[in-house]
Formats: structure tokens, sequence, C-alpha cells
């Protein structure tokens, strides 16, 4: 049996996985061997299960083939991983600024939350989004 130590740090190596093979390869089936039996998913814009993230990378494939999703920070408690996300969809756009929640069961993921901010082009300070 892995240490908690273990445990948070293998969740978090996941959803990095994640992210770079699905959303920034957008390659399905990689990450398909991430994701649990079951995919909860609780943005209102991507239906729920796996074929609802398999329609959402067709989507992201078609329309913005040049997406990156760069994660800033990266912090796991329990079952959960929570992470600061610089989503760019064209280059050369300032993007937005996610936070992207995960629970994990058995090392896979089973369920997503996001917040989601467009990144304006002047700030009242100086401080930045990440």
């Amino acid at each position: 049996m892995m240490s908690s130590a273990a445990v948070l740090a293998t969740n978090k190596q996941t959803v990095l996985d994640f992210y770079e093979v699905g959303l920034n390869q957008r390659d399905f089936e990689a990450a398909r061997k991430l994701i649990g039996p079951t995919y909860t998913q609780h943005n209102p814009r991507i239906a729920d299960g796996i074929e609802g993230f398999r329609s959402f990378l067709d989507e992201l494939r078609e329309s913005f083939p040049n997406l990156r999703a760069e994660v800033k920070r990266i912090v796991a408690q329990d079952d959960y991983v929570v992470a600061h996300v610089h989503g760019i969809r064209i280059p050369g756009q300032p993007g937005t600024a996610i936070v992207d929640f995960f629970r994990l069961q058995n090392g896979k993921i089973v369920e997503h939350w996001d917040v989601m901010q467009p990144i304006p082009d002047e700030s009242a300070n100086r401080n930045g989004m990440f």
C-alpha cells in the first residue's frame, strides 16, 4: 500500500498527464486510460461521462487546433487535485485563467469541476493572474 504522500504525488501526476495527453495533445485514447469507470462532469458546456469528454476533445481538435493548457500550480488533498491553469485557445491571445478541481478514485479521474475567467487586456494592478 502506498503512503498518503505517494498517493497525493501519484494523483497530481495523473492530472498533469491528463492535461498533456488530453488537452494539449487531444489524444482521447491516452486520456481515457487516466479516467475511471465513471466520469462525472460539472462543466455545463460538456456532456457527462466519458463520451461527453470524447465529444469535448473532438470539438477542441476542430475549433482550437493550437490550444495549450499550462499548469501553473497544482495541489492535492485527500482524493482531490486542484490545478491553476493558463489556457490559451489561440496563440497570441491572452487566454483564460482556469481553476480545475478533479476527484480521483483508485488513481483515476472520476469527477471534474472548473471555474474560468478571461484574462483582460488591462488590469488595475501589476500582479498578474498567475
